[in-house]
């Protein structure tokens, strides 16, 4: 199935400017490691070394927040929309 990770603007530099791309997924897990194959340094921008998502690192799919489901076994449909965003603090 086809789904587009969408990229927020910090990011689009290790994706060499690629505000959006196009993977193939059933699940956001898997759509990241299309993206990480792809877009090497995102790895290391999003994960940490045991593969999970960075702490502040927030993830939706269809607008929801992936930390209140399956995670990274989260399902993506044909044609859905994987949305990163970096978590945001202050004050």
């Amino acid at each position: 199935m086809s789904v587009t990770v969408k990229l927020p603007t910090q990011l689009r530099a290790s994706a060499g400017g690629e505000g959006a791309v196009a993977v193939e997924a059933s699940t956001v897990g898997e759509a990241l490691e299309a993206l990480y194959v792809a877009y090497p340094e995102l790895r290391e921008r999003l994960s940490d070394e045991d593969g999970t998502l960075r702490r502040f690192i927030n993830v939706y799919v269809a607008g929801d927040d992936i930390r209140f489901g399956q995670m990274l076994d989260t399902a993506v449909s044909d044609g859905q929309e994987v949305q990163i965003l970096p978590a945001v603090a202050g004050g």
